[in-house]
């Protein structure tokens, strides 16, 4: 029988790639994202009417989370493995021109989102038969070492971190697991802007390298594979070349 994944932020990048890396590894997978016709677009790429299905689903709606779970459990029964992913960014701004409303948009998605996914997931995990299964977070370098202009994204990062330590602890007594993937410049969307350069540290703007998203997805289906009694608490994976090493 297969195992059940749950993606967020399906669309695109990071998500669609992982979606269809855990297809791939023999897992249901279920998409969740805001726009119904991209993950049908990720449906269509990995050609996986079989292994996957759609939600549409506003992560920072608590009703639209609970109604979401209620499908997963009403047609698979249960969800073995979560890859808490979607998130947003904002251009580079310091934080005397953030507005409020900007605060809100990035912390709204990063963190609000992701722990109402979480906890949605971890009470089926728990009331399943039989129980457990494992939550991975999608952290990023920034939560623990920052760049110029990015509060609302470095201090909602720096929170998963939080999330990811105390969703360990209380999962023990359920055989839940949890853990996180610290991205470092994976090529999305999100990332195009470091072709043409991105704030340093030093004040200067440098163009950084990247890496295929496909090399992040296949170290979340590693992280997803394992047996419940191990567990990657954190993982950094990045482009080898970037500037983290030495950053500030």
């Amino acid at each position: 029988m297969s195992k059940i994944a749950l993606v967020t932020g399906a669309g695109s990048g990071i998500g669609r790639q992982t979606a269809g890396a855990l297809s791939e590894a023999g897992y249901q997978v279920v998409l969740i994202g805001r726009r119904l016709e991209k993950l049908e677009e990720t449906i269509q790429q990995y050609n996986a009417t079989s292994s996957m299905t759609a939600i549409a689903c506003d992560v920072t709606n608590e009703a639209d989370v609970d109604a979401m779970i209620g499908k997963i459990e009403k047609q698979h029964g249960r969800l073995d493995v979560l890859f808490n992913n979607a998130g947003t960014n904002l251009p580079t701004i310091t934080i005397d021109e953030l507005t409020v409303q900007q605060w809100k948009e990035v912390i709204d998605v990063n963190l609000h989102g992701a722990f109402l996914i979480a906890r949605a997931s971890f009470a089926l995990m728990r009331r399943q038969r039989p129980m457990g299964g494992r939550i991975i977070n999608n952290g990023s370098i920034s939560a623990t070492v920052p760049r110029p202009g990015s509060t609302p994204y470095a201090v909602s990062k720096h929170a998963i971190t939080g999330l990811t330590k105390t969703i360990s602890l209380d999962g023990r007594a359920f055989d839940i697991a949890c853990g996180q993937i610290d991205i470092g410049n994976a090529a999305s969307a999100m990332t195009e802007v470091m072709n043409s350069g991105v704030p340093q540290a030093d004040g200067t703007i440098k163009p950084e390298p990247t890496m295929d998203t496909a090399l992040v997805a296949e170290a979340v289906v590693n992280m997803a594979n394992l047996p419940l009694s191990a567990n990657v608490q954190y993982m950094t994976i990045m482009a080898t070349k970037m500037p983290l090493v030495g950053r500030g």
